[in-house]
């Protein structure tokens, strides 16, 4: 196999593993087969990413696709937020991958929390009446969307998961609005 530049490569081996880690999960992808569909030898997956659970840190590229909010009326935002999640969570498996990951691997779990807090902070302080609450307030609507994701789409709770969707709203949408705009 003729040499290819390591950006190349680096791109060729997340190609592969967003696409493995998307089809067989993160305990059944194997270095080699994300290997062989990047069309390299195993060991340069490793000396890339050191390890699968960096790997797929790095695959796990999500972004949450929270809108601005800025016309949402305040009073809304919590309805708006939970029914964005819920969408998000239906519509890509990686996330629910990644948080499968997070539950037992330090670089998954590394990399929910950059994405809940780069992605999902802004959004927060924009809403906070004290900005010096918006982390702890971002944390607060985390622990709803992440707890109802794990009960609804891993664990299949049955009375979380047969909810539809605009029960789920009307559940979860008073708590987040609570965390987002309630005073300490």
């Amino acid at each position: 196999m003729p040499p290819r530049r390591s950006d190349a490569t680096r791109a060729a081996i997340l190609v592969a593993a967003r696409e493995r880690f998307a089809a067989d999960g993160f305990e059944r992808a194997t270095i080699r087969a994300i290997a062989a569909e990047a069309r390299i030898d195993p060991s340069m997956v490793m000396r890339y990413y050191g390890s699968k659970e960096r790997l797929f840190a790095a695959a796990a590229e999500f972004e949450l696709r929270i809108p601005s909010m800025t016309g949402v009326p305040v009073e809304t935002l919590g309805a708006e937020l939970v029914a964005h999640f819920l969408q998000r969570w239906e519509g890509d498996e990686t996330l629910l991958a990644l948080m499968r990951a997070a539950v037992t691997k330090e670089v998954a779990a590394e990399r929910m929390r950059t994405i809940f807090a780069t992605q999902l902070g802004p959004v927060v302080a924009r809403a906070a009446p004290d900005p010096d609450s918006a982390a702890t307030r971002a944390g607060l609507v985390a622990t709803q969307m992440l707890g109802f994701a794990l009960c609804r789409y891993v664990l299949k709770l049955p009375p979380v998961a047969e909810l539809t969707r605009d029960e789920a709203v009307r559940w979860l949408g008073p708590t987040v609005q609570r965390y987002l705009t309630d005073p300490v």
